[in-house]
């Protein structure tokens, strides 16, 4: 008996890296399995279908039920197409794991429109389009009386929720799939959907590419010792937001290795107060007290 026996997922961006490993873990798991990929390159260019077939291969031959799909994420009729073809495949949806996302870093002085609109459209938009269908299909379910137990999973990330210098399209993306996730639990809550998001920290070709990170996410030399950045580490915290009782909504983790960690939305802390309105001088000294 797998975790995931009988649930239907979708996984986007499921070609390689991580999404790879969830689809693989799912699939192990018992998972009826969408992997959905459309093979570009990390900066979103071309468009290469063989990943996403060779991770359905993998599946099959171990066993494990699993169709290939290279819609387009973010494209409205295309995130339809993915939504549909789980259940015209296997006659039901379970679990939407958004993952897919591309990389343009550049500051912001040398950004250009292309650049900030193609992660936008990819990390931003790519999560709302499969959700939003997705959540059509467990409304009117609901409605007619179903019980519903979907469950989202969202990827955020720490350039959005922590901050990272070259990466203002992308860490704005990301800091929106956090916020976008919290209010999509808020909502969706009603018709059985829960939603979460994740931050992970893993080896994959955007950390590999990301400016800093590729001295260090490189595997450990002695083969023995724990690689804390192998994606696959990420996966069974993904399958476990994915099973049919977990509690869990409403909330972004950061994951890695090992460890994983609570993120708490953005909160206020100290506070400086008055009966009525500030002078401008006024705040020059006070605002000392909130850690200027």
């Amino acid at each position: 008996m797998g975790a995931l026996d009988g649930r239907v997922a979708i996984i986007t961006g499921a070609g390689r890296g991580i999404g790879r490993e969830h689809a693989l873990l799912f699939a192990a798991e018992g998972a009826k399995v969408v992997v959905n990929d459309l093979g570009g390159a990390v900066d979103g260019s071309g468009d290469d279908r063989s990943p996403a077939v060779k991770v359905v291969d993998e599946i099959l031959a171990a066993g494990g039920e699993a169709i290939a799909n290279n819609d387009d994420v973010a494209d409205w009729d295309g995130g339809k197409r993915l939504i549909d073809s789980a259940i015209e495949a296997f006659g039901d949806l379970h679990v939407l794991v958004n993952n897919a996302g591309i990389l343009r870093d550049r500051v912001i002085v040398n950004m250009t429109e292309d650049d900030w609109d193609s992660v936008m459209r990819v990390h931003l938009k790519g999560h709302f389009v499969p959700t939003r269908h997705a959540a059509t299909y467990w409304r009117e379910r609901s409605k007619a009386g179903d019980d519903v137990r979907a469950a989202i999973v969202n990827t955020s990330s720490t350039s959005g929720l922590l901050g990272n210098p070259g990466q203002a399209n992308y860490g704005a993306a990301k800091a929106g799939i956090a916020a976008f996730s919290v209010i999509a639990a808020q909502e969706l809550g009603r018709y059985g959907v829960r939603v979460n998001a994740i931050a992970p920290a893993a080896r994959t070709r955007m950390t590999e590419s990301t400016p800093g990170l590729s001295d260090i996410v490189k595997r450990p030399p002695d083969e023995s010792q724990f690689d804390v950045w192998d994606p696959a580490n990420v996966s069974p915290f993904v399958g476990y937001l994915a099973t049919e009782d977990c509690p869990l909504t409403g909330r972004v983790f950061f994951v890695q290795g090992g460890t994983v960690r609570n993120f708490c939305n953005w909160t206020m802390t100290e506070t400086i107060d008055r009966p009525g309105r500030w002078t401008v001088d006024e705040l020059r000294t006070e605002m000392a007290k909130l850690g200027q």
